[in-house]
């Protein structure tokens, strides 16, 4: 009699990094079509046919649950921002290239996902720990781009660290959350206009040694 093939793998249950995943999509969903203030742990356990309890083993909280849909979108962002800190060009050019992907990612979570990006902004403004981490790595990004324009140049900086805050600070109506959102109902092309004499701007003084 011939041997039944194994299906031990069609039938294994999912692993907890896909459950956490499946309920972190979930969540995202329900923020999209109710908001933060309305999504419910309960509701997103039923929707992943599971009990609420079950959801409390990856999430402490719903405040935990709503968090982890924001950091999965900022680890987006990242990635993003990580290959480009991380390419191989000039640093002058990559300075450039950073902060409009910088601006832009921005920009597009605002157009294109409006709640996950308010919910984002609320919790930057909150200044909970995933997100301060997630700035403090996108400014990890700037200084090692910045460091690496020293000598021999481009840059002609006084103090690093300095010009690396200064760069931020510079960038900020751009990146952060609360003035992108501000910025709404200008146009992308008033958007790319003043982020471009801004970007200029910021690599003439960095070149110059004006910080």
């Amino acid at each position: 009699m011939a041997r039944r093939p194994d299906r031990i793998g069609a039938i294994a249950p999912p692993t907890e990094d896909r459950v956490q995943t499946r309920l972190v999509a979930i969540a995202a969903d329900h923020i999209r079509r109710f908001g933060p203030e309305r999504v419910t742990v309960v509701a997103v356990a039923r929707e992943a046919g599971m009990s609420h309890a079950n959801v409390y083993r990856f999430f402490a909280s719903k405040a935990g649950l709503i968090e982890a849909v924001v950091v999965a979108w900022a680890r987006t962002v990242e990635l993003q921002l990580g290959d480009i800190a991380n390419a191989p060009d000039p640093a002058d050019d990559k300075l450039e290239r950073f902060l409009a992907a910088w601006a832009k990612a921005q920009r597009e979570g605002l157009d294109r996902d409006p709640p996950i990006y308010a919910t984002f902004a609320t919790l930057w403004t909150a200044r909970r720990d995933t997100i301060m981490a997630h700035r403090a790595r996108l400014r990890a990004f700037l200084a090692s781009i910045v460091d690496e324009g020293l000598e021999p140049g481009p840059f002609r900086v006084k103090d690093e660290e300095r010009a690396v805050s200064f760069v931020a600070d510079a960038m900020q109506r751009f990146i952060h959350p609360v003035l992108v959102m501000e910025m709404r109902d200008l146009s992308r092309q008033q958007i790319e206009q003043r982020l471009a004499a801004m970007t200029r701007t910021i690599v003439r003084t960095l070149v110059s040694g004006g910080v």
